[in-house]
């Protein structure tokens, strides 16, 4: 399974009339997900989704290929 990188949002059962508006809608659901979290926990928090969406995905290549492209550009401490 070749990893995606165009927009690939959609929710099951629901018509969107703009291509964006399901990303927009996790966007949403991402900022509430962080809405009155320290730092701490809002850390917390992504790495369990991290996690979580990682065991769905499943495919370690494309995992492996997710990984380099986040960490692309991002100098090392």
């Amino acid at each position: 399974m070749p990893l995606i990188l165009e927009p690939n949002f959609r929710e099951e059962g629901k018509r969107y009339f703009r291509d964006f508006s399901p990303g927009d809608d996790f966007y949403q659901s991402l900022i509430d997900l962080h809405r009155d979290l320290s730092d701490e926990q809002s850390a917390q928090v992504n790495a369990k989704l991290i996690l979580i969406l990682s065991n769905h995905i499943g495919d370690i290549a494309v995992l492996r290929e997710a990984m380099a492209l986040a960490r692309a550009g991002t100098a090392a401490s």
